[in-house]
């Protein structure tokens, strides 16, 4: 059942690469690498992934032939965290017209949201954003996100540029990242 929900998107942008504030780089340093070849099953993979806990219904009904229109593009590029040889997070980036690079999507799966990685994958998100040649790196969460996703942005240097707020409908709980995935335990979030 759905229902009416307030959400409130938050855009923030970063336009010189010294404003960066660096996380510290987790022990043992995770694995950040570039999906170098578009593959629609491992983004839709990664957008449920991360996504399935807030959210994140837009690329649901994205057919492969529209995901593959979206990732064979020079403009987008995705990277993959990995941890101790798991996928725990991923970031999108986007080169736009006017050369701004949207950080399109970031997160971490639940099972790894605590633990000292959000930060450190967020640096090296923006360093890579900024590595494409961009003018400025943008991003918007909104109040279905992680809980620090905001203040992570900020914390790394990040400034809010607009706020925006709308009533959407919602299911009364995420999906998570399959059907019958609501019956997990939510994660435990903390220090990091």
């Amino acid at each position: 059942m759905n229902r009416p929900v307030t959400v409130t998107t938050w855009h923030l942008e970063m336009r010189d690469p010294a404003a960066l504030r660096r996380a510290r780089v987790p022990q043992p340093a995770p694995s950040i690498l570039r999906a170098e070849i578009p593959s629609p099953a491992l983004n839709r993979f990664l957008y449920t992934y991360v996504g399935g806990d807030w959210h994140w219904r837009d690329r649901l009904p994205w057919t492969w032939a529209r995901w593959m229109q979206w990732l064979d593009r020079p403009q987008v590029r995705t990277w993959v965290m990995y941890v101790a040889g798991t996928p725990g997070g991923y970031f999108e980036l986007e080169r736009q017209p006017g050369d701004d690079v949207e950080l399109a999507y970031f997160g971490l799966a639940r099972d790894f949201v605590g633990k000292g990685l959000g930060g450190h994958l967020l640096t090296v998100a923006i360093e890579h954003a900024w590595a494409m040649g961009a003018r400025r790196v943008w991003v918007h969460t909104c109040s279905l996100d992680h809980p620090a996703a905001l203040a992570n942005y900020r914390a790394r240097g990040m400034t809010l540029f607009k706020t925006e707020t709308d009533v959407r409908e919602l299911p009364a709980r995420s999906q998570g990242p399959w059907p019958g995935a609501d019956c997990i335990p939510p994660p435990l979030v903390g220090g990091g």
